[in-house]
């Protein structure tokens, strides 16, 4: 059996960050998606993954390399135009021969990984399986409607009445049929193959399609929110460590449930999980709350902060207010300025957004 993993996509949901980062490669809780996404797919049992890249495909593949660091093969299958996700399988083939393979979209986070979703697929034999959650908002998503035995009678996209709550959420299994199904399928109307599409054939022409109801938590982290939701539940489920070089004061209070990572400095300060902060940070002076992921190099001084994700080699400082539900990118600078005349200044990107 093989993985797909699908991250060629442009991010728009998640600009300005996106301009400048693929944005499967954000971290949650101090690791980018797009890792636990391999982490998952390796501890079900597949090492052979495919990785389907867009125009960010340098900056991922700098990031991955060949897998080995997770113990799996990466093979990199270049997508020149967002084509949609059949297409992503259709130009894949090579890589997948007639194997078996599951397919994950490289910007999903979900709670208890995948392996059962293996297993069944091993152990029956379907054409193709995919996963499905229960939502409230049915209508915004590709739903599913069952058969009285179990087995999917139709995808509907976003559909004005759901038949059921049941919703897409980006895993999917296949056998070798499914390269019948994209090869026959045509575009839609926005002008990309979908795999809701190929499904739909697949369950027309005969082919068993069965589904996996999740019980957990899954979130798409296409935009901001869902990012942070996405934080705050990664964290919760961590094990929190310190790091044998951390620097802790004895001014200092940090609670058991946070991650302190190797180099990271806490002088002064009241930590309080789940939280993590990354290596080679330094929190002074500060407040740092629950649910809250600070990366690598930033420097963070008098200044309160909770439920927020701040990327590599930002500082935070001297904030007067708590700085909270907030996400802000690399390399970033958020200072308070002693200067008169007093006011706010700033540079802000195309597609920001700042709450004052």
């Amino acid at each position: 059996m093989k993985g797909l993993i699908l991250s060629g996509g442009k991010g728009t949901r998640l600009y300005p960050l996106t301009y400048t980062r693929a944005k499967q490669l954000i971290p949650v809780a101090n690791k980018p998606v797009l890792v636990r996404v391999i982490e998952a797919i390796r501890d079900a049992g597949v090492d052979e993954i495919g990785m389907v890249v867009g125009h960010t495909a340098p900056e991922i593949q700098a990031a991955l390399g060949d897998g080995s660091r997770w113990d799996v093969s990466l093979s990199y299958i270049p997508q020149h135009s967002p084509d949609g996700l059949a297409h992503a399988v259709k130009i894949s083939r090579n890589f997948l021969a007639n194997d078996p393979f599951v397919m994950f979209l490289g910007d999903n986070v979900i709670e208890g990984g995948i392996s059962q979703l293996i297993r069944d697929f091993a152990d029956n034999d379907w054409n193709s399986q995919i996963v499905l959650k229960e939502v409230e908002n049915a209508s915004a998503y590709g739903v599913a409607q069952l058969r009285p035995d179990g087995s999917i009678e139709r995808l509907i996209e976003k559909p004005a009445a759901p038949p059921s709550n049941l919703a897409l959420v980006g895993i999917y299994m296949f056998d070798h049929h499914v390269f019948d199904a994209v090869d026959a399928i045509r575009p839609s109307a926005r002008g990309e193959y979908e795999i809701t599409d190929a499904i739909q054939w697949l369950i027309d022409h005969g082919h068993s399609v069965y589904p996996h109801i999740h019980r957990g938590w899954w979130i798409d982290t296409g935009k901001p929110t869902d990012m942070l939701e996405a934080n705050s539940h990664v964290l919760e489920e961590t094990v929190p460590c310190v790091a044998a070089d951390a620097e802790i004061d004895a001014r200092s209070t940090v609670d058991s449930r946070v991650t302190v990572q190797a180099g990271a400095r806490i002088v002064n300060s009241i930590l309080r999980g789940p939280t993590v902060i990354g290596q080679g940070t330094l929190i002074e002076n500060s407040y740092i709350g629950p649910f809250t992921s600070i990366y690598h190099s930033c420097q963070i001084r008098n200044c309160e902060i909770e439920r927020s994700i701040i990327l590599e080699n930002s500082s935070v400082i001297d904030i007067d207010r708590t700085l909270r539900d907030s996400l802000i990118g690399r390399n970033a600078s958020v200072k308070r300025s002693a200067v008169k005349p007093s006011g706010i200044k700033m540079n802000l990107g195309d597609h920001s957004t700042l709450w004052v």
